[in-house]
């Protein structure tokens, strides 16, 4: 496979590439029996991370572009857009439909309800064998035994929802001492997966305006990610162009 081009979003590097070749990579880690990291990276990761992500941690991962705001960044700043936009939602079922056999996957994050719901989803719809579980409030408190808890069941993949910049610290955090191959930080995956949040119709994602969709939902939360962190974005992009 032909490697992605590296497209610089502040001080990140950010592949651009599709889902397919994304897809064939994070199974070829798994088949090789090596570790990665997956982020999506949209403008709240920019924000939320650029204190929080030292260059030796960014080296250890794989960083991938969401939403339409890293895409008017890398036209504005690098004269290209990216290859495609990928973010978890999308990407995370379309993975496991590449894979040619069940992957064994362990679930952190979220309310109780929310990740048991999602647990079952995953079994049911998407047909993936869920070796464990663990809501994101538990997961805090014991570190040290959720890492040995998850080796023991030898997950594969392992979807950490616990938000930026929470979710890539503790990933960062534990990647050395946990055996799964594959680490996602998924955001709010679990709660689309739940039923607990609506996803965007199909034309408002088409058009790119899932974002406004979500904003609606929750203004009180929301409101300052898609209004201040947007020219705290847009600054951190020219600080480092």
């Amino acid at each position: 496979m032909e490697a992605p081009e590296i497209i610089r979003i502040s001080q990140f590097p950010v592949l651009s590439t599709t889902r397919e070749w994304l897809a064939q990579h994070l199974l070829g880690v798994i088949a090789r029996g090596e570790k990665t990291a997956l982020f999506f990276a949209n403008t709240n990761f920019i924000v939320k991370n650029r204190f929080v992500l030292e260059p030796d941690q960014v080296r250890r991962c794989v960083i991938v572009n969401d939403g339409i705001g890293m895409d008017i960044a890398a036209k504005l700043l690098q004269g290209r857009r990216f290859a495609a936009n990928l973010n978890g939602t999308d990407f995370t079922p379309f993975l496991f439909q590449q894979s040619p056999q069940p992957l064994r996957v362990f679930l952190l994050g979220a309310q109780p309800e929310v990740l048991n719901q999602a647990v079952g989803y995953v079994r049911t719809v998407l047909g993936q064998d869920v070796v464990g579980s663990c809501d994101g409030h538990a997961g805090i408190r014991g570190a040290q035994e959720l890492v040995q808890q998850i080796n023991a069941t030898g997950a594969q993949v392992v979807l950490v929802a616990m938000g930026n910049p929470l979710q890539e610290r503790w990933i960062l955090e534990h990647q050395d001492a946990l055996t799964a191959n594959v680490m996602l930080g998924v955001g709010a995956l679990f709660d689309f997966w739940s039923g607990s949040k609506r996803r965007a119709p199909a034309f408002v994602q088409r058009i790119h305006m899932e974002w406004f969709f979500r904003l609606l939902q929750e203004p009180r939360r929301l409101l300052r990610r898609y209004s201040w962190d947007i020219l705290v974005f847009l600054r951190a992009c020219f600080k480092y162009r």
